[in-house]
């Protein structure tokens, strides 16, 4: 464990982790300054997916068992994570999470140690279908896969009303088979089962922190980045505004999008047009370029709602004197006067000040899903995965994290374990600054992060040793 000074202490963890018989390095930075309790929260596990326990058996998420849980030790020594004997039975993943909380360190808590046990039992729903390559997942669980090779099947004519009425014979009957022309059947791949099953956790996840809220004292809300190694691919889950890029050959490709006020504007704007009463009659859905003023009614300024992406004039009434539900620019931008982020978990209790109006209606838990196959590629050593939370973007653009992060592993000897971990801090250490005369500062002189900074390097090569 080591201690880094910056606006206040800076602990960095190195988790070194083996899979299977493949190390994997990674660093965590936790923690930049800003807060004393640590609202960023992070989580490295191997799981395993087993069959879904036999009726009386425990299926309670938090107890779902892990293939071997991290060591603690300082500097990783001795993570041997050797597979489970079980493992020929179900299917391991390597899982990945950074948790950015607000408003408190509960909710980033309790996602950190329980989201990837939902993901599991989500998991476990498609197990058979997961472990059998060549078999499409059936429209009805527990029936054959259905014949995706359909030949045209003659059929007589019918008539429109016959046809509507399900008659024997017309299209829907279940008598008979549909004719191909109007047989449509969709194919359902197996990385979209591990993506409805990532969507399906992240909204369970939500709805155990509303529940136990009460009961644990869990407070705030927290976004939650995730990255999943399963079957050959990398899938990355995103709720908030952290990102993960993947840095390949030196070029950049971006594994997430923030949901911020701005990002989301139409949806919430939607939101607010349906259901006016969640405005509390205290704001206007609409978004002008700035307040609007009293003097200003009659007139006719810019403007634009949900059906718009670009702008045009209106004429100001009074309730368009109204605090907007959207209002400030870039990081300053604002629901409801209160919160910068539209997507992540927990806030249920969150209010606008002094007023009774619910801010939890225009966020959402649901993540957005990416995948990267990652076995298609051939990866060498500098090629890694970069998870951070919004601390170290809000300061360093893709391009500079990659180019940091390249030029130093450049600088390294392939065969140091200790690269990647070396490359994070050096990373952290970029986005946290230098203390000058004019505070904490970066290159060009910029402002240095003042925010909870956590990253996760995730070196990629390993990948493709997978058997």
């Amino acid at each position: 464990m080591g201690h880094w000074l910056c606006r206040a202490a800076v602990s960095l963890r190195e988790l070194m982790v083996q899979l299977a018989e493949l190390q994997l390095p990674q660093l965590r930075v936790i923690n930049a300054g800003k807060s004393h309790l640590n609202e960023d929260q992070a989580c490295c596990e191997v799981m395993l997916v087993r069959q879904r326990p036999s009726a009386g058996g425990n299926s309670d998420p938090s107890r779902t068992p892990t293939i071997r849980r991290r060591s603690s030790l300082p500097n990783g020594e001795g993570l041997g994570l050797k597979e489970n004997a079980d493992t020929e039975l179900g299917l391991s993943f390597h899982y990945w999470a950074l948790f950015d909380g607000h408003a408190g360190s509960g909710a980033a808590v309790v996602a950190s140690k329980l989201l990837q046990h939902h993901i599991i039992e989500h998991l476990q729903e498609v197990l058979d279908i997961l472990r059998n390559p060549d078999l499409l997942a059936p429209i009805v669980q527990g029936e054959e896969p259905t014949n995706h090779h359909l030949t045209p099947t003659p059929h007589r004519g019918i008539t429109r009303a016959a046809s509507l009425r399900g008659a024997a014979g017309a299209p829907g009957s279940p008598s008979q088979p549909p004719p191909s022309r109007f047989f449509t059947e969709k194919k359902v791949q197996h990385e979209s089962l591990v993506m409805g099953a990532i969507e399906n956790a992240f909204k369970q996840m939500d709805t155990q922190i509303e529940k136990d809220k009460a009961v644990f004292n869990v407070s705030g809300g927290c976004t939650a980045l995730c990255a999943l190694f399963l079957l050959g691919k990398l899938y990355v889950g995103n709720a908030g505004d952290s990102r993960a890029i993947i840095i390949r050959a030196g070029e950049v490709l971006p594994m997430s999008s923030e949901f911020t006020p701005e990002s989301e504007r139409q949806r919430l704007q939607f939101l607010a047009y349906m259901q006016p009463h969640l405005l509390g009659g205290e704001f206007t859905h609409l978004e002008f370029p700035r307040r609007v003023q009293r003097k200003e009614v009659g007139k006719r300024m810019l403007y634009r709602d949900f059906t718009m992406s670009g702008w045009a004039y209106k004429t100001i009434e009074d309730d368009d004197l109204k605090f907007p539900l959207i209002y400030g620019e870039g990081k300053k931008a604002r629901v409801l006067a209160t919160i910068g982020v539209t997507r992540g978990l927990g806030d249920h209790e969150l209010r606008v000040h002094d007023s009774n109006i619910f801010i939890k209606p225009f966020l959402s838990c649901c993540p957005e899903v990416r995948v990267y196959p990652l076995t298609q590629y051939e990866h060498g050593p500098d090629d890694v995965l970069v998870m951070g939370t919004d601390g170290l973007w809000d300061v360093l653009s893709n391009q500079e994290v990659a180019e940091a992060v390249t030029c130093f592993l450049a600088n390294c000897d392939p065969d140091d374990k200790h690269r990647y971990t070396m490359a994070a801090q050096d990373l952290i250490m970029r986005a946290r600054g230098i203390l000058k005369d004019r505070g904490w500062r970066i290159a060009n002189d910029r402002l240095g992060s003042g925010d909870d900074i956590s990253v996760f390097i995730v070196p990629l090569m390993y990948g493709n040793r997978q058997t």
